[in-house]
């Protein structure tokens, strides 16, 4: 943690001098009107949607390459190499934890019936429940992010013990390859969502071992960070960011399926990256629990709890309203965190 720290103040020094965005960030000066970001591969972000629509008004976005995962995400977004990012809520406590001067402004991915993550095995699996798993080995995406979040909440309420939780191996397997890897035995559960899910279901012989909005609801799961620099010398480029963000989710929430894949459908080809748009034909909803991306403080208060169980931060170290803040939003109803 604090190798982590001392290279992320270091980064982040010369950021802070500078300014960002392609213009000077100072009181007295202009405020910052294009926004750098990473984006993700053969799928449409929210404030890209925004761009579409015309609802971001004189901010504009400037791609400048696709993320690896969400805490690379907003750890770019910390040291200022991009201006914003996004990740699942317990990654941003951890990198709060690590003293990174961001603040969470707008949810942007969740679960619910229709949008969700699920832990498979095949149908012959002998693992029926929690306690089976030890000594298993469950593929995930990355460590330290929702997944590995999702598993552990499982295990405790299951009733495992956390000598028991350790001896449950967490693999780190690309999305793409999960799925083969349990077929062919590799892993005993596979961690599919989105797309990879929907089309392994259609093949046939997996069963879920549970799902995440099984164990905990509807949730919004992710939001997006922007430095605390950054609004404090941004406040109306962040206003009109946030405001636009948040119609692209409601206008998302609202209209029909296959509205919203046809525009997204529009924006991948007019954006010229090289990608396919196979994967947003599968969408099916935003998965986000609160109108226009509101966050609600139970969506951070409950991996605050499972971090501190964890010993991954100290009780008391990160408080959730230090974490986020609605005051942007205009489906908060004017209320901030």
């Amino acid at each position: 943690m604090i190798t982590f720290r001392h290279a992320l103040m270091a980064a982040l020094l010369p950021a802070l001098l500078a300014g960002c965005g392609g213009a000077e960030a100072t009181a007295a000066g202009p405020e910052v009107k294009v926004l750098r970001y990473q984006g993700s591969v053969g799928t449409v972000t929210f404030p890209e949607l925004a761009e579409e629509l015309g609802f971001l008004g004189d901010v504009k976005l400037k791609w400048v390459g696709n993320t690896t995962s969400g805490p690379q995400d907003i750890q770019s977004a910390a040291t200022g190499q991009t201006d914003f990012g996004g990740a699942f809520d317990g990654a941003i406590v951890k990198l709060k934890a690590a003293k990174a001067p961001i603040r969470a402004v707008i949810g942007y991915y969740g679960s619910d019936k229709d949008t969700f993550n699920g832990y498979y095995v095949t149908e012959n699996s002998p693992i029926k429940t929690a306690r089976d798993l030890i000594g298993k080995k469950i593929g995930v995406n990355t460590l330290g992010a929702h997944h590995e979040a999702v598993i552990k909440e499982y295990l405790r309420r299951e009733g495992l013990t956390p000598e028991e939780a350790k001896q449950v191996q967490l693999v780190v397997i690309p999305p793409v390859n999960t799925e083969q890897a349990l077929r062919q035995g590799r892993l005993d559960v596979g961690t599919l969502g989105g797309l990879l899910k929907d089309k392994a279901l259609e093949r046939g012989g997996l069963r879920p071992l549970f799902t995440d909005v099984d164990l905990l609801g509807p949730f919004t799961a992710g939001s997006v960070v922007l430095r605390e620099d950054f609004i404090a010398e941004n406040p109306t480029t962040t206003r009109t960011f946030v405001t636009g963000f948040a119609k692209a989710i409601e206008w998302a929430q609202t209209h029909s399926r296959e509205e919203v894949i046809a525009t997204f459908e529009r924006i991948i080809a007019k954006r010229g990256r090289n990608e396919s748009a196979d994967a947003v034909r599968f969408w099916k909803s935003t998965g986000i629990a609160g109108k226009g991306g509101v966050i609600a403080e139970k969506e951070f208060q409950t991996w605050i709890d499972w971090l501190e169980r964890e010993g991954e931060i100290r009780p008391g170290q990160v408080k959730a309203a230090d974490l986020y803040t609605n005051t942007f939003n205009p489906y908060a109803g004017g209320s901030g965190s």
